[in-house]
C-alpha cells in the first residue's frame, strides 16, 4: 500500500490542527488564586531611632555587664567623663575597658562560649541589643568566632557595647 504525498500532507495538516486545538487552552482559574500579601521588610534595628544620652548609655552598659544598677552619683560622674572628652567613642572604649577589668563583671568563660556558640550569640544579642538575631547574624558570628581562636567573650561583649545599634533605643 502506497500513500501519496498529497495524502501524507493532508494527514500531517490534520494531525497538527488537532494537536493545536487540544493543546492550547486558557486556564480558567480566578484572578485571586495567586495573590501575594504585601510584606514590608525592615532591618531588625529599624525601630531604634533615638540616641541614648550619656547617662542612659552608662546605666544600661553597667546593667548589661554586671546585672545590677549603678547609683545616680556614679552615673553622673561617669557621664561627666564622657562629656569632658572630645572623642565620645574613645571615652566609651575607656569606660567599657574599666568595667571589663572589674572582678564582678558577669561574662561567660571562653569554654562556655565555644561549647554552644549559637546560644552565646543569641544571649549576647538579647542582652545588649534587646532583640533576637537573624539567622544570617548568627551564621556570621558562628563562622567568625569559629575561624578566629583569639576571639574571647570579652571582645564580643566589647564590640556589642561599641556598636552603633547599642547607642540607640
Amino acid at each position: 500500500m502506497q500513500i501519496s504525498i498529497n495524502s501524507l500532507k493532508r494527514y500531517s495538516i490534520l494531525l497538527l490542527t488537532i494537536l493545536f486545538l487540544i493543546s492550547c487552552k486558557k486556564d480558567e482559574k480566578g484572578a485571586d488564586d495567586y495573590v501575594v500579601n504585601p510584606i514590608t521588610t525592615l532591618p531588625p534595628n529599624a525601630g531604634k531611632i533615638k540616641q541614648k544620652t550619656n547617662q542612659q548609655y552608662v546605666a544600661i552598659l553597667h546593667a548589661n555587664l554586671f546585672q545590677v544598677a549603678l547609683s545616680a552619683n556614679q552615673i553622673f560622674e561617669i557621664s561627666q567623663c564622657i562629656e569632658s572628652i572630645g572623642d565620645k567613642e574613645l571615652a566609651r572604649e575607656v569606660i567599657i575597658s574599666n568595667f571589663m577589668n572589674e572582678n564582678d563583671v558577669i561574662i561567660p568563660g571562653e569554654e562556655e562560649m565555644r561549647a554552644d556558640l549559637r546560644t552565646f550569640i543569641i544571649e549576647a544579642y538579647n542582652r545588649f541589643l534587646v532583640r533576637n538575631p537573624t539567622e544570617s547574624e548568627i551564621t556570621y558570628f558562628q563562622n567568625y568566632i569559629g575561624a578566629n581562636p583569639n576571639v574571647t567573650p570579652e571582645l564580643v561583649y566589647f564590640s556589642f557595647s561599641l556598636s552603633n545599634e547599642y547607642l540607640f533605643y
